[in-house]
């Protein structure tokens, strides 16, 4: 007797769909079979963040450094989680950062993480390059 436990999400619908089938198929209740329906990210936040990634790494200056857009990633990812892990590397000369990554966000936490890259953008004056990125970003004009 096991216990399987799947995170469902759009990459793994087929593999939902074989285990579904399997535990139908093996009613005799010697296996349980657990599914948790998260609310992941969308492609649309997905395809969002490395080009504003891109566009902070070109354009913002962190103490003195120009920085890569992966190393912008994680300051954004411990900023949005307010917990840092980190450990010795193996050489113990150096430390290896342990903070969530961005592929266990939820849709929500996603949101919230573009939120404070465009945030740090305002404060900034980052020009986005991706013209909804600019919209988004442009002053709302009032309403006459």
């Amino acid at each position: 007797m096991g216990r399987w436990t799947l995170k469902l999400s759009p990459w793994n619908r087929d593999t939902a769909i074989d285990w579904l089938d399997k535990a139908i198929a093996n009613g005799d209740g010697g296996s349980w079979w657990s599914m948790v329906i998260t609310d992941t990210r969308t492609d649309e936040q997905n395809k969002k963040l490395w080009p504003m990634l891109q566009d902070v790494a070109t354009q913002v200056e962190w103490f003195g450094q120009s920085l890569p857009k992966e190393d912008w990633k994680l300051i954004f990812l411990a900023a949005l989680n307010r917990e840092t892990r980190i450990v010795p590397n193996l050489e113990n000369d150096g430390f290896v950062n342990l903070s969530t990554s961005s592929s266990k966000l939820s849709k929500a936490q996603f949101s919230d993480l573009i939120e404070l890259i465009y945030k740090l953008g305002a404060e900034r004056a980052v020009v986005w390059t991706d013209p909804k990125e600019q919209q988004a970003s442009a002053p709302q004009e009032a309403a006459a």
